[in-house]
Order: structure tokens, then sequence, then C-alpha cells
């Protein structure tokens, strides 16, 4: 196993063959979600590599008729019915107290009632008034007794009216009261992880498994002992000093990459783990959006530029007045020389026009 192994492992598993919708949900298990648009959301951004004739926001149009649930995993996003039910019925983080526990009894009998609800139902029916959030801003306190519901696997989002949840009760049933079982789940849920974003240095594999904390706040405290299972399943290999891990049974792939070029999301499984990242092709990838302008390097949004199984640079893509503007940006200051590179760099913003449903 060498480096150029890994970096082929990394791109070959992770951009399998382009399926369908539900075939590429049900592949990856979990698919992370950002609300910027820039050109798109990050999840659009992602499985347009991974689905065929995918456009952007297909996900939402679609979602109601996909076996998929809004709902936490390392982060926020997509996770189909098999890793949700891994998960859940699951707690919050800390117990809720005889008062909080009677308003989500009596607002969890409402939608029941009501069958679905949009906040706005909710709120002017009960008027909760307003608390402050994570962010240190106001919001509904309608909206965050809602979340934390959700989170906690007392209702499930069905849909979205320009962007806002609608919610619907749900059921989960009994949490499994034997250890084995919880081991099982654990693994299980290891096994995703390592299934969308390995092969992992050992570094990034114990912060992904203590990620699961927000995936099952109730076994945060056996995930060190699934991690230590965890490097004894998976399969594994020293390289250039480093602890590597994968799944047992993902191959090298034996083809050479294709001649083409991939603007990726800054939360693609190929890009997320900053570390592998760096480790794999030589330079530091940073997501600046939340960057002041003043100390940006790359741009807002830059979007990693894949050439074969390379990332070379970087790209900031935007529409305006429906006409696709890019700039891009290489590590060694310079494009790749190879004659092929220009023509597959044409025909990815062609395949962005068409995604983002651009005449030009």
């Amino acid at each position: 196993m060498t480096l150029d192994d890994l970096r082929r492992a990394a791109v070959g598993r992770s951009l399998f063959t382009p399926t369908t919708l539900q075939g590429a949900l049900d592949v990856m298990g979990f698919v992370q979600a950002d609300p910027i648009r820039a050109p798109a959301r990050a999840q659009d951004l992602a499985l347009r590599h991974r689905v065929v004739g995918y456009r952007s926001g297909d996900l939402e149009r679609e979602y109601s008729r996909l076996d998929v649930h809004e709902d936490v995993f390392v982060n926020y996003g997509f996770v189909t019915s098999a890793v949700q039910a891994l998960m859940h019925p699951r707690g919050g983080r800390t117990p809720w107290t005889a008062a909080h526990g009677r308003r989500v009894r009596t607002l969890l009998n409402f939608v029941r009632a009501r069958g679905s609800v949009h906040p706005r139902e909710v709120d002017e029916h009960f008027s909760h008034g307003t608390v402050t959030n994570y962010w240190g801003g106001v919001s509904s306190a309608t909206t965050h007794l809602l979340d934390a519901m959700h989170y906690r696997g007392l209702l499930r989002i069905t849909g979205r009216e320009t962007g806002i949840r609608i919610y619907t009760a749900h059921d989960h049933g009994s949490a499994p009261r034997d250890a084995a079982t919880r081991r099982a789940r654990l693994d299980a849920l290891v096994d995703v992880v390592a299934g969308i974003y390995g092969p992992l240095p050992s570094a990034s594999l114990s912060v992904l498994v203590r990620r699961l904390r927000y995936a099952v706040p109730q076994w945060a405290g056996e995930l060190d002992a699934t991690l230590q299972r965890a490097k004894r399943r998976l399969a594994h290999a020293r390289v250039d000093g480093v602890d590597w891990y994968w799944l047992a049974g993902d191959q090298v792939p034996d083809d050479q990459p294709d001649d083409q070029v991939r603007l990726l999301a800054p939360f693609d499984p190929i890009v997320w783990d900053r570390r592998r990242f760096e480790i794999l092709w030589g330079w530091a990838y940073r997501f600046e959006a939340y960057t002041p302008l003043p100390k940006r390097k790359l741009g807002y949004y830059a979007l990693p530029l894949l050439w074969r199984d390379r990332v070379v640079g970087w790209g900031n893509v935007s529409v305006k007045n429906g006409t696709l503007r890019s700039t891009f940006g290489y590590v060694t200051s310079r494009r790749p020389r190879d004659r092929a590179f220009s023509g597959a760099l044409e025909d990815e913003l062609d395949r962005l026009r068409t995604f983002l449903a651009l005449d030009t």
C-alpha cells in the first residue's frame, strides 16, 4: 500500500459509478447538508457527481418520495432509514425538566392531531415566544422546541415550504436493552463513517468516531470502546508512518482515473477530512465562507478542483444574470500542462451549466 494507492482508493471509493438518486443515497448512507448556494447547496454539489442527470434541487424536490430523512449523523444532513434506525430512539444531551416534558407532550399531541404542521401553525396556537439560539441570536421558541423534538426522534421532517421545515409525528420504537445490540449498532455506524470517508488516517478515524456523540448521545460513553474495536475490525495499513483504516473488503481500484475534472463541494466526502486532504494532496484546503474577506486566501466558497485523482487547485463559481462565472487558482500557480486538462475543465463547466439549468 502506497500513498498513490490511498489517493486512488479515496477517489475511486467515493466516486462510484453514477446511479439513481435513491441508489446513490443507499450507497452513501449520509449526505451532509449546507444552506449556502454558491452556486448550489453542498448536498446538491455532492450528489451531482454520483447521480445520472442530477439537477440542483432534485433532492428537495424528490424528498417525499425517497427513503431519506433529515437528521444528525456526524453532521447535519440526510440519512437513509437504515442509518437512522441505528441511531434511534435518541435521547437528548440533557433530560427535559418536568415542565418542559409537559410542553413536549402537548405539542406532540397537537402535531398528531394535525398530521403535519408548519412552525407558524404551532406558534399561532401556543405562542411560545422567543429564545436565544446557538449563534447568540433570537429564535422562535416554537422552532427551538420543534428542532429539539426532531433531534430526539419524536418528529420527522416531511418536506419544506420556502425552506421552512414541515413536521409530522414519528415513532422509532424501543431502544435496545442489551449491550451486544448496542455494540453492534455502534460498529455499524462506524462502518457507515468508514464507507463514506475512508480510507482514514488514525487521527481522523478517532475524530469521526467521537463525532458519533451527535448521532447517539445516549451511547456517548461507549465511543472510546467503539473506537478500539474499530481499529481491530477495519482493514488497515501503515503508510509513510501513518496508520490508515478502511472497510474490510474495499479494494484499491485497478483501473486508472479518467481524464475528468470535477469541482467538489467543500463538504464532499473526498474533501471533508482536512487532515487526510493535506496528506494525500500536499496542500491545505480551507472553507472560508465565514472568514473575514481580508483573510481569505481561496475564496468565499472555493470548490476543490479534482483532476483525475489529484486535487490540483480550486474554483470559485457564481451565476450572474443567468451566466456562469468562474475563476480558478492552482497549487503550483499554473494549470496542469496536460493537453486534456483544458478540454476536461470546459466539459465540467458545461456540466455545471446543465446542473444549474443555465442556457449558457
